[in-house]
């Protein structure tokens, strides 16, 4: 019989939180960027590879029966998986993660921590499909489901006006931008004893940790920033309990939401230049915004980093930047709109963000056309609105594109 080699555990336990809450805090943070970078370098146990191995097997072999190893079947645990899940929960600040095949099915695990009798609070201009999930999940009586305004003081005092279970939070909010204050939030549902999730897929743990600021699950499209090469579907969900982190990964492992490993190995590859991707971006989508706040042809700008943004001062709080995601209204409805995607040549058209290439979405007629008429109405999202993914281009050829295609609608 063959003898396997003995790996070397990945994954997080709780001998390592203290230390990983510790790196978190203001003293360390300046290092979770070289961590994340050197993120499982140097731990394949078999021929010391620099890069961690891919790991494609779906099941290992067990030396017997009183021998048993950490990795026995992909679906329940796989070195590669782990490997992404230590850097997830690194760069959030939490005890340890679950890595999912995609953001929806991260939601999917997380609201099977709801019974029918509970009460889940979301905000009513969330992203699209998650909307409609919830929406979908409540009329089957999963759980009770209110949509909610999180953003104003009278929207929460009403919000709570019955204790939820679950409180989920969406900051920068899809695709409008509002700006939802997590402590404040945060405070309230744990005065109810809820749980605070946050979305924090459009900034990524590079601009806002939700952990620190009160949340007690994070969760992630990998999808977009994390991978950040728009070659993969992926979702994580990252906690600081570790009774909620056991009760997840048993979820996890029955439901088959789990990461491909392949999926997980070319996003810990994009990890890596998280830190030089989302900076550049961010610094392209600022001057973007400028420069379309001031243009003839449209409506409104939605960007945090303007200073007349209802949620300017709560960014500055609570963000380490504004990102690299911006909205705007164009003026002259439908029409203008598809004169101006049909003029662009560099902004492509498409769903998804968060890749170092831009790109533009109309958000009415892709990725909020699930909510429905009225609920899109309510949110903001209107026929005129288009959503920019900001990229790594030069800012000029950038402003250009953009320059050109208002200019065939003005």
């Amino acid at each position: 019989m063959h003898k396997r080699a003995k790996p070397v555990p990945q994954s997080i336990d709780l001998a390592h939180a203290s230390a990983i809450q510790e790196m978190m805090s203001t003293k360390h943070q300046k290092y979770r960027r070289t961590r994340l970078v050197q993120a499982g370098i140097g731990t394949d146990p078999a021929y010391s590879a620099v890069i961690p191995p891919l790991y494609l097997s779906s099941t290992f072999q067990i030396d017997g029966i009183d021998e048993r190893g950490p990795y026995e079947y992909s679906r329940t645990r796989n070195p590669t998986r782990d490997l992404l899940a230590d850097a997830l929960t690194e760069l959030e600040g939490g005890l340890g993660a679950c890595v999912t095949s995609s953001g929806m099915s991260a939601l999917t695990l997380l609201l099977h921590l709801l019974n029918p009798e509970d009460l889940i609070l979301a905000p009513y201009d969330c992203y699209g499909r998650s909307f409609w999930l919830l929406r979908a999940l409540a009329e089957k009586k999963h759980f009770r489901l209110k949509f909610v305004d999180q953003y104003s003081d009278e929207g929460l005092e009403e919000a709570f006006a019955e204790p939820p279970r679950m409180v989920l939070i969406e900051t920068p909010s899809n695709p409008v931008l509002r700006i939802a204050d997590i402590r404040k939030i945060a405070d309230n549902a744990h005065e109810s004893g809820a749980l605070v999730v946050a979305d924090n897929t459009f900034l990524s743990p590079m601009l806002q940790q939700p952990l620190a600021l009160g949340a007690d699950i994070v969760y992630h499209s990998t999808t977009k920033f994390l991978n950040g090469h728009s070659d993969i579907v992926g979702g994580a969900v990252i906690v600081k309990d570790q009774k909620l982190l056991d009760e997840l990964n048993l979820w996890n492992n029955s439901l088959g939401t789990i990461g491909a490993p392949f999926d997980s190995y070319m996003t810990l590859r994009g990890l890596r230049t998280l830190e030089l991707r989302i900076h550049r971006s961010q610094e392209n989508a600022g001057k973007l915004a400028n420069f379309l706040n001031t243009h003839k042809a449209v409506e409104k700008v939605y960007y945090p980093g303007l200073p007349s943004h209802p949620g300017y001062e709560i960014a500055k709080r609570q963000q380490e930047g504004f990102g690299a995601m911006l909205s705007f209204e164009l003026k002259g409805g439908l029409e203008a709109v598809r004169c101006f995607t049909e003029n662009l040549n560099v902004f492509a058209l498409a769903q998804s963000l968060g890749g170092t290439e831009s790109l533009i979405n109309h958000p009415a007629s892709m990725t909020h056309v699930s909510m429905g008429a009225q609920a899109r109405a309510e949110a903001g999202v209107t026929d005129g609105l288009l959503r920019l993914s900001v990229g790594i281009e030069h800012i000029d050829d950038l402003t250009a594109d953009l320059e050109n295609a208002l200019g065939r609608v003005a």
